[in-house]
This record gives C-alpha cells, sequence and structure tokens, in this order.
C-alpha cells in the first residue's frame, strides 16, 4: 500500500491537473453515488489533499469525495473522454475541458458534506497527518506520551495510523533507523533524549520522503551515478538486507514485526 509521501504527490498531480476548473462530466459506478453525478457538472474541485492514505476532493458547493485507494486502487490523469487500457474497473470519472482523473478499483468512495467529512469512521479514528505542516516535534513528542500509545512497541506503533496517519512500512524502518531504536523499545521506556530524537524523525524522513521522491539508496556505483542528487531521500536500511549500514558498515538485518518486513541494524539501533 502507498504511504503517505506517494499518497500526497498523487494528490499534487490530480489538483495540478484540475483543479479550479468546471467539471464538464462526473461519472460514479456506484449506484449510490448515481445521484451527484448532475449536479457537480458545472462546479469546480477547491483542493485534492490526503488525510494520512485516504484523499479528500473538495467541490466548490459544499460536498467532498472520500475516497482510499487502499490495495489495489490508483488514480489516472487522462485526457477528456480518454480512458486508459487495463484489467482495472473504473469507479470514478472527473472531467474537465481539459483534463479527466480517474480513480480505478477503490472500493471505499464517498460523497460527504464538506463540513461533515471528518466523521467519517476511518478519518474519525486516525491521528494528524504526519505531512500536516503544522505538525511539529513537540505536538509528535507529546503524542508518544500520552497513555493509550506510551506502552506499546514502536515496531507496532509506528504502523497504527491512530498514532499518527501516513506512517508505513518503509518509514517505520527508516524512521527508527535515523532514531537508533530498535522496534521492541516503548515510548514509556525511552530518554528524554530519544523521545526528542523519534520525535523528529517522524517528521524528517516522511517530509524527505515527499520532497524528494523516495529515491532508494544506490547499492553500488552504478546506480549511484543514477540516483544520485544532493538532497535526495535514499533508503538507509528498508530492502537492503546484508548490504552495509551507512553508518557502521555493519550488515542490515531483516527481520519480521506484525507480521511484516522490517529492516535495521542491530549496532546503530539500541
Amino acid at each position: 500500500m502507498p504511504e503517505g509521501p506517494e499518497i500526497r504527490r498523487a494528490a499534487d498531480a490530480l489538483a495540478g491537473a484540475v483543479v479550479g476548473q468546471p467539471l464538464t462530466l462526473a461519472w460514479f459506478a456506484s449506484p449510490a453515488l448515481k445521484r451527484h453525478q448532475t449536479s457537480l457538472v458545472g462546479h469546480a474541485i477547491e483542493a485534492i489533499t490526503p488525510h494520512g492514505k485516504a484523499l479528500l476532493t473538495r467541490f466548490d458547493h459544499g460536498w467532498t469525495l472520500y475516497s482510499h485507494n487502499q490495495l489495489y486502487g490508483i488514480w489516472k490523469v487522462a485526457a477528456p473522454g480518454e480512458r486508459p487500457a487495463g484489467n482495472r474497473s473504473l469507479r470514478v470519472a472527473l472531467e474537465t475541458a481539459g483534463c479527466a482523473i480517474l480513480l480505478y478499483s477503490a472500493s471505499d468512495v464517498s460523497m460527504w458534506r464538506s463540513d461533515e467529512v471528518h466523521a467519517h469512521p476511518f478519518l474519525a479514528r486516525i491521528g494528524p497527518d504526519v505531512l500536516d505542516p503544522c505538525l511539529d516535534a513537540k505536538a509528535v513528542a507529546a503524542r508518544l506520551g500520552e497513555p493509550r500509545f506510551q506502552g506499546r512497541a514502536l515496531g507496532a506503533l509506528l504502523l497504527d495510523q491512530a498514532f499518527l496517519a501516513g506512517m508505513g512500512n518503509y518509514l517505520r524502518s527508516e524512521v527508527l533507523f535515523k532514531a537508533r531504536l530498535l522496534p521492541s523499545r516503548r515510548p514509556r521506556e525511552l530518554w528524554a533524549a530519544e523521545r526528542r530524537r523519534l520525535a523528529k524523525a517522524l517528521l524528517d524522513i516522511p517530509r524527505a520522503s515527499y520532497a524528494t521522491r523516495g529515491l532508494a539508496a544506490p547499492s553500488d556505483a552504478a546506480d549511484a551515478a543514477l540516483t544520485d542528487t544532493p538532497a535526495g531521500f535514499r533508503f538507509a536500511v528498508f530492502d537492503r538486507e546484508g548490504l552495509p549500514c551507512p553508518a557502521c558498515r555493519g550488515a542490515v538485518t531483516r527481520l519480521e514485526h506484525g507480521a511484516r518486513r522490517l529492516y535495521l541494524c542491530a549496532a546503530c539501533q539500541r
């Protein structure tokens, strides 16, 4: 499943294609949404924003389309009237005079009044978006100290969307490595300096990935020539089992944590 940075980049691409332009066509596969097809025509999309791994497409007449890609959903940008060939099922089509945005294969799609959309069951239970520019390290550190979170192993907590929305598997490995913490540690066990380091990593890693498109660390000199950029985000440990740790040159280890793969450096992480 795409993680927060990938969802936000997708939202940016969709918004760049259609925001501010009146719709010439709206189409929904779901019978429950058919009633909105006519009423949306002539209205413009004001914004397309992520919250965690959900996208909120806000229209200028007080309605918002909620969508969650889950495992198989994908948005595509196309020309008006174009429907790219493939074996995916089209769920939503929104067209302007210049562009179309198309949602395929997603099953969690609904329309909400814009002032009520955060009552959606998914949005109501998730935490602040890790890429929200208003979220700071002090607030994240305070969240780590909340009773409902402080007794949980970090390896599980960092995947819980109720803690911070938009976190995911590769981000989890990279954050724990940056914070130099093992996944078995719990917030209540952390020294103040460790908690501050973790809170900072929980913001810095997703934001670096979003800003630089999540380039993986080059595995050899040839790869380095292709992926090196001055500020590029590269995996330090994720998907690098057996390769040298960039800090100590020891071997990166893979383990299963919460039924999902996690990568770490046992020498650097304590």
